[in-house]
């Protein structure tokens, strides 16, 4: 599975983003999406996943409340919308792919999940 992250950019605190991750190869539908972020000096963290039907949705606390992960099976595509943003959300945004199966995973690790995307710049200005 290929992933292309798209959407990062420079916005001030309060404001919104949409983040994008465009997935080609194995079928998409088949696979839990899961967006990570990474801030310097930081470790990789978990931000949110949806499983392949849709309906299991997962957020970090940090984040729920405020950013909205979702998924488009006929266009492959994978978003996140993150609202009220603040100067602490400001990383670097993964999207990561790995293939669903009956059962419950451990989605918070980044070492579930198979492939990753590039990453996209998120900067919340203050």
């Amino acid at each position: 599975v290929q992933l292309q992250a798209s959407g990062g950019g420079l916005v001030r605190a309060g404001g919104s983003l949409r983040l994008s991750c465009a997935a080609s190869g194995r079928t998409f539908s088949n696979n839990i999406m899961g967006w990570f972020r990474q801030a310097p000096e930081k470790e990789r963290e978990f931000v949110a996943a949806i499983r392949s039907s849709g309906y299991r949705i997962y957020y970090s606390d940090s984040v729920k409340g405020r950013f909205t992960i979702s998924r488009d099976n006929a266009k492959n595509t994978v978003y996140l919308q993150m609202n009220s943003l603040k100067p602490e959300d400001t990383a670097v945004y993964y999207c990561a792919a790995r293939l669903d199966a009956v059962g419950s995973f451990q989605l918070w690790y980044p070492s579930e999940y198979e492939f990753w995307g590039q990453g996209t710049q998120v900067t919340v200005s203050s």
